[in-house]
């Protein structure tokens, strides 16, 4: 059982996202969490879970389109998240590397998700990158201000201090194709050192195709490569390693049965 926690299934079109949807089902994934990044395209991605037995989808603004529009308050976040297979908000955070938007606006507005996240009960998905220290600090505050709510790092590339924050602070760790790149051992450690209860893995398709596919567009059957290589990392098979990652993730999703 295998569940591909983020992806991007409206980068697909028409003909190709079916048959991207039907390699997957193929591969062994029963489940794909297919993720929002502005909030005025909400309906593009309600439309295509909708349309899709085992699609599930979230509602945000990605940190790099911040800027685009005025940073929208945590209520009119939650107004669409009013659907049965909105099972998340986000993708929400901050990305320093690409720099897309202002640093306030994106500030601004992942505060505005957790806040959406903290009155619908809904987890929150989080982009992170070269932006550890304030992401790190924004989740304390928050927490503080407004009290606990679940959460995901997604597509995991950061440092340990980052993921020993978030762990803290009970959310969960994403690992993407990224773990298997001959590279990243950093990143093999530290997911190593994360309990087996708080891992999921995912794509990000169709970006960062794991080996042997890297450097062609990424898409959900491609999880299970992740998977395992994450179970190998753990000790444990690459069945065993799927059940505990689908099981987290319907811990963390409760909205999605």
């Amino acid at each position: 059982m295998l569940i591909d926690s983020h992806c991007h299934l409206d980068y697909f079109q028409g003909e190709d996202r079916a048959a991207v949807i039907a390699r997957a089902a193929a591969a062994g994934v029963t489940e794909m969490l297919t993720i929002g990044t502005r909030l005025t395209q909400s309906d593009v991605v309600r439309a295509i879970a909708d349309a899709n037995q085992t699609v599930w989808c979230t509602v945000g603004i990605h940190p790099h389109n911040a800027g685009e529009h005025a940073v929208p308050t945590a209520e009119a976040i939650v107004v669409e998240t009013n659907y049965p297979k909105v099972i998340g908000i986000g993708e929400s955070g901050l990305d320093y590397f690409y720099d897309k938007a202002p640093r306030d606006m994106q500030a601004a507005s992942f505060r505005a998700h957790i806040r959406a996240a903290q009155i619908s009960g809904l987890p929150l998905v989080i982009h992170a990158r070269d932006a550890d220290a304030d992401i790190a600090e924004i989740l304390r505050e928050e927490w503080d201000i407004g009290g606990k709510f679940g959460f995901l790092l997604h597509c995991f590339s950061s440092g340990r201090g980052l993921a020993e924050a978030a762990l803290t602070l009970g959310g969960y760790i994403s690992l993407s194709g990224i773990l298997t790149f001959p590279r990243s051992q950093d990143i093999r450690d530290i997911a190593r050192d994360v309990p087996p209860d708080r891992l999921l893995v995912e794509t990000d398709a169709p970006y960062l195709a794991p080996v042997p596919f890297r450097g062609k567009p990424n898409e959900p059957g491609y999880v299970a490569h992740t998977n395992a290589v994450l179970a190998k990392v753990h000790g444990m098979s690459a069945e065993a390693m799927a059940d505990l990652t689908a099981a987290n993730f319907h811990r963390l999703f409760t909205k999605a049965a």
